[in-house]
């Protein structure tokens, strides 16, 4: 992929190009990880919205297939069609039902069909013209269907990072985790342009693209020693690490006292959110071709 214009004005590659590499080893386990913090939410409200038997569904960003799975073999939907742009973990794993296209979908010839359920979960965060993309998205439901979005938000800040006061009155010291939370998407943003200041106006981006019913909801995971979410973070930290380090908020001491803080007792902290949005199509189900 060509490199584009990141959130600091410098030319930025892509997710999985400068960091988070398929190929790099154990960044299936990484991404699993983070199946287990989020899939049974995910699930839930997919579930909750209908989506079950009869539905054709398309998976943005699947990664390794956890939510494709889990929708043949709990909703029972009629079939999932999974897109990445690496396909390595998605063809590891074949399941009947489960189709897998590789595929960018900022490109302008991106139109792999309409389906009743388009779901997308970290993935816009890290791309250009989030609206744009939205509006793209919001063409491939079907009448009836639903497109829901998943992205995570940013809870540190200086109130969040630092509870308590010193006894003069000034602010506390930041706690190891929020000092790394910051240089990552710091990091993230300058090496690959993700950017999660969208993410909180994905319901009025889903109106604007023509959807009814829109409704969004956010869920915070607790960051407990030993839980997915803590393993998460920790990995995701190391093989971030250059892009962290580069912003000059934090040094490399800085990150391996902030995965110690995530395994030890002491940890107190708010993990990054996911705000999910979802938004219908107005008409009635299977009134158009699919």
């Amino acid at each position: 992929m060509s490199p584009r214009a990141g959130g600091d004005g410098v030319d930025a590659g892509r997710y999985g190009q400068e960091v988070f590499r398929p190929e790099q080893p154990g960044e299936a386990e990484r991404i699993d990880l983070g199946a287990l913090a989020y899939d049974d939410l995910t699930l839930t409200r997919l579930r909750a919205l209908g989506v079950g038997p009869g539905w054709r569904c398309l998976d943005i960003g699947a990664g390794t297939g956890t939510v494709s799975r889990r929708l043949l073999r709990e909703a029972k939907v009629a079939g999932v069609l999974a897109v990445d742009r690496d396909v390595r973990f998605l063809a590891e794993r074949p399941v009947p039902g489960l189709d897998v296209l590789q595929a960018d979908i900022t490109a302008p010839d991106f139109a792999p069909g309409r389906f009743d359920l388009v779901h997308a979960r970290f993935v816009l965060m890290h791309l250009p013209e989030p609206e744009r993309i939205v509006s793209v998205l919001a063409g491939l439901v079907a009448p009836g269907g639903v497109l829901v979005l998943s992205d995570a938000v940013d809870l540190t800040s200086d109130r969040t990072a630092a509870p308590d006061r010193a006894p003069d009155g000034g602010a506390a010291a930041d706690t190891p985790y929020a000092a790394a939370m910051r240089a990552m998407w710091q990091g993230l943003r300058s090496s690959i342009g993700t950017d999660v200041s969208w993410v909180p106006s994905y319901p009025q981006l889903l109106r604007g693209a023509g959807l009814r019913g829109v409704g969004a909801e956010m869920y915070v995971p607790p960051l407990l020693r030993g839980s997915p979410i803590s393993r998460f973070w920790a990995d995701t930290w190391e093989r971030s690490r250059a892009s962290m380090v580069a912003t000059g908020l934090i040094d490399g001491a800085g990150i391996d006292a902030a995965v110690r803080y995530l395994d030890s007792d002491a940890c107190a902290a708010l993990s990054a959110g996911m705000l999910t949005a979802w938004g219908h199509r107005p008409g009635a189900r299977g009134s158009a071709a699919h």
